[in-house]
This record gives structure tokens, sequence and C-alpha cells, in this order.
């Protein structure tokens, strides 16, 4: 990627429409307060996970309305010429808060706080659902499939599932919740992800036997490779591999059958030929509950695409981007006033939010507390929003390890119910907590 490229059209439609109307209405320079958050997690989820900010505040640096963008929008009258002039000169000039990413949230976390006029912040909503909806659709099911494999290291490998782009973005986001490896190389050129692989079964396919084509991976990669071992018969497979590597062999994949079985069955083998340091890893459409099936098996590392990469059923993290105050007049001083959409079956609460983890005496969170004015800092409390763009200056961007360090933590912080696989409540309630008038 560029470092010229514009993400000013990734976007709806609606979003310049809503600017050219208000911009003639003269409402467009009020200024107002923006937030992301989800109003329920999916089905069987008991957290969600916070990836993608890296990707946003990216994204957002890049978010010009350059010559040749301005020239589209004029040729496919998209907007008038007074708007396009507005656009020209773009910049988001205001402040966004959020959620630290690798972090958890709960329903009605405001994960992400846009402050600026109208004008500056409405443009971004797709931007931000379309990157936060997916990379945290992503991670969160991540998280899930890292505990479920109880600290065995697993291999990101869903590149061949989705959208290529997409493929990139998946790779980030399961790193940060846990996952090891991928087998994206451009995930590792641009995010510094470590990337592992070895062959598939064309290779072994493509030689006379078996035996030569486990010989010329071991030739070309030496000892500690990993053969795919069920191309025809596992058991004569693991032998060969043996044979041909010693006791030194690194490990073993095993794609397909009944992968318990399967595994017991070789570890039994390599440990009668002395390779009993031989890992085995297993892949083949596996997802968070047939990782956790496998928790006794002799396996030592899991490999997981097409579940990892659609969200495991839950390919969106159902974001949302609304306005939630917003000022009468345009000058900066003006009071911020609540609003709120209430239809039926899909309420949102008005005003700014702040937003801060209750934690017991033990350090176990016990509730998410959303505030409507800015609390006191008090033990027993961690705040959750970070200052990520000041005066429309990026300052909170950071390194993916800082990200993936601060989900280990929050996740060590929940209570134990949000290991669940099973159909249940969020691990901790959120509760409102609204300034009392005296």
């Amino acid at each position: 990627m560029t470092d010229d490229w514009s993400s000013a059209l990734l976007t709806d439609q609606y979003e310049l429409t809503m600017l050219q109307a208000a911009l003639r209405s003269g409402a467009a320079q009020r200024p107002t307060v923006f937030e992301m958050f989800a109003r329920r997690l999916p089905e069987s989820r008991r957290y969600g996970v916070v990836a993608g900010t890296g990707r946003f505040l990216d994204a957002l640096e890049h978010f010009r309305f350059d010559s040749a963008t301005l020239d589209y929008l004029s040729d496919a009258a998209i907007v008038d010429d007074s708007t396009l002039r507005w656009l020209a000169d773009y910049r988001f000039s205001g402040d966004i808060w959020g959620y630290g990413e690798g972090d958890c949230y709960f329903p009605g976390s405001p994960i992400l706080v846009v402050e600026g006029t109208f004008a500056e912040s409405v443009v971004l909503e797709t931007l931000a659902l379309s990157v936060y909806n997916h990379d945290s659709a992503i991670a969160s099911a991540a998280s899930r499939m890292a505990v479920a494999a109880g600290g065995r290291p697993m291999i990101e490998m869903g590149s061949r599932r989705t959208h290529e782009a997409a493929a990139v973005a998946a790779a980030r986001a399961a790193y940060i919740a846990g996952f090891a490896t991928t087998s994206n190389l451009e995930a590792g050129r641009r995010y510094g992800i470590p990337t592992a692989g070895t062959s598939a079964h064309s290779f072994t396919l493509l030689h006379d036997s078996e035996r030569q084509a486990f010989a010329a991976q071991l030739a070309s990669l030496g000892t500690d490779t990993t053969l795919l071992v069920d191309t025809y018969d596992v058991d004569r497979a693991v032998r060969t591999g043996v044979d041909l590597a010693g006791t030194e062999l690194g490990g073993v994949r095993i794609d397909s059958g009944d992968l318990a079985l399967t595994a017991s069955r070789v570890r039994g083998l390599l440990d009668e030929h002395g390779a009993t340091g031989t890992r085995i890893v297993v892949t083949g459409d596996l997802d968070e509950y047939a990782i956790q099936a496998l928790a006794i098996a002799p396996v030592d590392g899991y490999g997981v695409g097409t579940a990892l990469v659609t969200g495991s059923g839950a390919p969106t993290a159902s974001l949302v981007y609304k306005l939630v105050a917003r000022a009468h007049g345009t000058s900066a001083d003006d009071a911020l006033e609540p609003v709120a959409k209430r239809s039926v079956g899909k309420p949102s609460k008005g005003g700014r939010k702040w937003s801060a983890r209750r934690l017991d005496d033990r350090g176990v969170a016990t509730a998410e507390l959303v505030y409507d004015h800015e609390p006191e800092q008090i033990p027993g409390q961690r705040p959750l929003l970070r200052h990520l763009v000041a005066n429309g200056e990026v300052i909170g961007r950071e390194p993916l390890r800082e990200a993936r360090e601060r989900h280990a933590r929050a996740l060590r912080e929940l209570p134990e119910t949000a290991q669940q696989m099973s159909r249940g409540e969020p691990a901790i309630p959120t509760r409102f907590e609204q300034r009392v008038s005296v």
C-alpha cells in the first residue's frame, strides 16, 4: 500500500448526501459527538474483543479527497460543487477516544467516541464501522479459539477462504487475540507477525512416492519441518517420516479424519520410534468447539482457517455508529445536548459517555460501567477510553505487540464464566451510571 493512497471513497454515498444537505441547512458545523458500540453480543459470546484501531487510524490519516476522487464525485454527480469544494479541504480536526485495541468490550461499551463537527464526523461512519466490525469479529472468534486451545499454539491459515485484503486484516486481528503465527506473508511484511507454512497435499502428489516428497522437504527445510502425513496412509507416512528424519523430526500435520483418534495413534507411533519430541499439529475445518473437544488429545498445535476468517458464525460484530450529542449553534463553546434514536428494537442512549471496568479485590472484573459524565479515577475501577486523536492529530498509535499484551491482560481479569462456550449472558453486566441531580 503506497503512501499516497486515499481511503475517502471507502464509504457509503449517503454520508456525502447528508453532508451536502447539512452544508445547505447550516447545521454541518454544529459540534457533535458520535459513538460506536454494540447493542448486544453474538449468541454464545460472553465478551467481544476490540480490534482494528491501528488500521482505522492509518485510514483516517489517508481520508483525503484528492483530485482523482473529486473528479469521480463530480463526474458521477454524487454531490454539488459547493460540497466538492468543502471536501477538497477536508481534514478531520476533532478528537477521538476509544477502547485500547485488544481490550474486551460488552453491550453498550462506547468503543469509539468521535468529537467534532457534524460534517467532519459523519463522513467517518462507514470507514470506522467497516474496519472495526470486521476486525473485532475476527478477534472475538480468535480469542475464543485461543481460550479453547489452552495455551497450545495456533496458526492462522484462512487466506484462501476470504477476500485477499480481508485476509491480511484477519491475520492481524487473530494475532492480537492470541494466535502465534499466520500463513499470510503480506500480514508478516506489513505488521511483523511471525509466519509459518510447509507443504500441501499437492506437494506429496507431485512426487513419485511419499518417501520422495518427504525426502525433498527435509532436504530443503531441515528436520525441524512439519510433514503432512494424511495424503495416503497416516501410519505408514509417520514411519516413513521418522525413518528419513530420525527422532529429531520437528512435527507431523493431520488434516483429515477423526483428529482425536488419529492424533492418539500417531503419538503412540512416534513415541514407539523414539520421536518423543515430534509435535503433532492438526488442521481441517476447526473452530472453537472442535478445538475444545481436542483438549485431551495429544495435540501440540492447531491450524485454523475458514471458521476464523468468517468470525466463526458471527462475521460482524454488529457495531453501530450513532450521533449521541449535538449543539444548537456552531461555536465550539456551545453546550452539547443529548440526542438518541428511539425506534423499537434499536434504542440508543444519548449523551457523551465515559467508561470504566469495575474490579474486585482480586482484580477480577465485576461490571462494565458507562457514565454520562467523566468520573473520578478511584481504586477498583480501570478507565477504558484512550485518547487516539487530538485536534486532528493521531496520538494513539502503538506497536501491535501492545494490543496483543493488552488482550492477554484483559482476558485474565474476566471471571471464569467468560471462558464458557455455551449460551449465556455476557461475562459481566453493563451498568449505566447517570449523574444524580441534587
